[in-house]
């Protein structure tokens, strides 16, 4: 089958379509004929190896990528399940988490997979998984949203900022977003109530407090968040850092964790939903969401498989609208 490879740490241009063996499936397994898969920022995290203090953790390889098959988000119909697997069948239109999922099959459990939205194509499907589980995790979760909250997305228009906007909506909160000028009606049409444009106002010096700020960029200090919040808020950090840091956004997360410890406001830290992280149940949750017409994908851009690593670049630029994504099939 054709495939995106990676065989070392690196930039885009290590990223290879070679044609290499179609999974086999195993007892608890399902294979996956991938029709779409989304680029996220986790993937150029694990594609260059970064931050370095991260293949220390396990999660990556130390002198070499672990997983020879890039990708994570797919979404797809089912080839084949193996002995034990029960309500998933040959042909049933999927999406989910399916490590190596830049490649035409891929192979996963089926706890990480869930019955694909009448009403999205395969390519929107493919954008949902990590990115809108994170949100729902940032959003309802950890920051515990409630109806007529203040409620602050920064980075509204990315590949978790719009699931966020959207389900914070969803639960009747009043929802700011902070984006760039070009994607301000994006995020009103996502639902947000009040939309700052960074590039001509600081949401941190404007003197609103908020009772949750969900902050997808990590553009500003703690002491400047902590002041946009209300007394009780809550932070809520997601990822952020840029490529070749020695240790990046984990750097970040440990000083708020701490200061988490003597102060009254909520300071929580969210990683991006990988397989080892979420549950059917997040799956489900934006799933029905979706169904409900309260959640709706926004696809940036589409490559074909082989122009996979420059569905990358665009990604590590950090300005896409939404989601890119691969079409396979």
């Amino acid at each position: 089958m054709k495939a995106i490879v990676q065989r070392r740490f690196g930039p885009p241009e290590i990223l290879r379509l070679e044609d290499v063996d179609r999974p086999e499936v195993g007892p608890g397994q399902v294979l996956v004929r991938v029709h779409a898969a989304a680029l996220n920022p986790y993937d150029w995290h694990m594609m260059r190896g970064d931050p370095y203090v991260a293949r220390l953790m396990g999660g990556m390889g130390v002198s070499r990528p672990k997983v020879l098959v890039a990708g994570i988000d797919a979404a797809g119909r089912v080839e084949a399940v193996g002995a034990e697997v029960r309500g998933l069948e040959p042909g049933d239109a999927v999406l989910g988490f399916c490590p190596g999922a830049f490649a035409e099959y891929a192979r996963t459990t089926p706890d990480l997979l869930v019955p694909k939205p009448e009403g999205l194509t395969f390519e929107q499907a493919a954008a949902v998984p990590m990115g809108a589980v994170t949100a729902l995790r940032g959003i309802r979760g950890v920051g515990r949203a409630q109806a007529g909250q203040r409620v602050l997305v920064n980075g509204a228009a990315g590949g978790v900022g719009a699931f966020a906007v959207q389900i914070a909506a969803a639960l009747d909160a009043e929802v700011t977003a902070v984006c760039s000028t070009r994607n301000v009606d994006l995020a009103r049409s996502l639902g947000a109530a009040h939309v700052i444009d960074y590039t001509r106002r600081d949401f941190t010096e404007e003197g609103t407090r908020y009772d949750l700020i969900l902050d997808n960029v990590g553009n500003h200090s703690l002491g400047r968040l902590r002041g946009a919040l209300t007394p009780a808020g809550t932070l809520v950090a997601n990822g952020g850092g840029a490529p070749g840091r020695m240790v990046g956004a984990v750097g970040s997360m440990l000083r708020l964790i701490a200061a988490n410890a003597f102060v009254r406001q909520r300071l929580r830290v969210i990683l991006p939903a990988a397989p080892a992280g979420p549950t059917h149940e997040d799956l489900l949750a934006v799933t029905e969401l979706i169904d409900a017409g309260r959640l709706t994908p926004v696809v940036d851009r589409t490559y074909p498989l082989a122009d996979a690593a420059e569905g990358m670049r665009h990604v590590e630029r950090g300005h896409a609208r939404g989601k890119a994504v691969v079409t396979v099939l």
